[in-house]
């Protein structure tokens, strides 16, 4: 396959840039920094570099064509204020979710946050982010040329992943390692009857292949 990942250089997508590599995938990663360069290539991935905040959609689109499948995992960071929480959390997602209608690329796989909610209230940055990323997950549900799929991780931590995991469309609070967000990815784009769900994700007591398994279709 041939998967197309917006936010190229983020932890989980490192992550997941190394493991579609290792078995033979091809992985590109969308960035904005030319200095993330040879850290995608180190992960097996093929860097593009381009900045979703200033991209038109048909930048985009150019990008996307002829992969399988596209994965938005990129986000303005924890050290960004609210005006970069609009920008790319929910703007960059809105035009990669519009590039990939357009370069007529179906599968389309989220990497959200737990509490998204184009409502939540509260004036911090941590709630603009909430906002920002349930916007974006609104939008890309109303797009019935995608067969979506949005997976909203716990905290996320750095620990080893064990790939035993909870995955349901409420799990409650709890952690969750990078390495299994990114495992847990790999299997939604391999079970395409996972799309339009909504799925949140921490550890558990399921390995994460039979976890995926078990919602699909549901």
């Amino acid at each position: 396959m041939r998967i197309v990942i917006a936010g190229g250089h983020g932890q989980i997508a490192l992550r997941l840039e190394r493991l579609l590599a290792a078995r033979g995938d091809e992985a590109v990663g969308v960035i904005r920094n030319p200095g993330q360069i040879e850290d995608l290539r180190a992960a097996g991935a093929e860097p593009v570099v381009l900045d979703l905040e200033s991209a038109s959609v048909e930048e985009v689109a150019e990008v996307l064509r002829g992969a399988d499948a596209a994965v938005f995992a990129a986000g303005a960071g924890p050290n960004s204020g609210s005006e970069r929480k609009e920008t790319v959390d929910r703007g960059a997602a809105v035009l990669f979710a519009d590039a990939a209608e357009r370069a007529g690329v179906r599968r389309y796989v989220v990497v959200s946050s737990r509490d998204a909610d184009p409502d939540h209230p509260g004036d911090e940055v941590f709630d603009a982010y909430l906002r920002a990323k349930g916007a974006a997950d609104a939008y890309v549900r109303s797009r019935t040329a995608l067969d979506w799929t949005i997976l909203r991780p716990g905290m996320l931590t750095n620990d080893a992943g064990r790939g035993m995991v909870l995955l349901t469309a409420s799990t409650g609070r709890g952690p969750v390692p990078r390495d299994d967000v990114a495992a847990a990815l790999l299997e939604l784009l391999d079970t395409p009857a996972t799309a339009g769900l909504t799925l949140e994700l921490i550890a558990g007591s399921v390995p994460v292949a039979v976890a995926v398994k078990g919602v699909a279709g549901n």
